[in-house]
């Protein structure tokens, strides 16, 4: 499966009316340098296996729920290489499904927005509303994997702090 997705910095909160909120853990038992990600994601009671391949807006994604134990078995690989944040996923007005992350812990106070589209012309036609700020999408230090595993990027002073 291919993910064509654009990720932005978050300007300022919208209100979130209507928008529905998950907390989400997840560690990375590959490093930044691999070609490869391998990712563990546990959102709510939910558990997932993912592989992704490539940078940027357009990417090779697999992704396969797993049992609490499968999880719970490779967790500590991802150890150094884990975020958590809340997850609240919304629709925007003009019809586009958004994902705003509201990071915790080492990252608490960055706020990144993902919305995905279904062909690269549609992403590139994609006009952000006003609350997004920069398009980071082709930034591989706002990856989360590269987040989990060296915090914030240089010059970027999260909201609240």
């Amino acid at each position: 499966m291919i993910e064509i997705e654009r990720k932005f910095l978050v300007q300022k909160l919208p209100p979130l009316s209507g928008a529905v909120s998950a907390v989400v853990r997840q560690g990375y038992v590959t490093r930044p340098e691999d070609s490869v990600s391998l990712r563990l994601r546990q959102k709510g009671d939910t558990y997932f296996l993912t592989v992704k391949d490539g940078e940027g807006m357009v990417r090779a994604e697999r992704e396969t729920e797993i049992s609490k134990a499968q999880f719970t078995l490779f967790w500590p690989l991802s150890e150094g290489r884990r975020l958590e944040k809340t997850r609240w996923t919304g629709l925007l007005p003009t019809g586009e499904v958004f994902e705003l992350d509201l990071f915790q812990g080492p990252l608490a106070g960055l706020c990144l927005v993902e919305v995905e589209f279904d062909s690269p012309e549609a992403a590139a036609a994609f006009q952000p509303p006003e609350w997004f700020g920069r398009d980071v999408t082709e930034d591989p230090a706002f990856g989360n994997r590269a987040l989990a595993a060296a915090g914030l990027p240089k010059g970027i002073m999260p909201q609240g702090r």
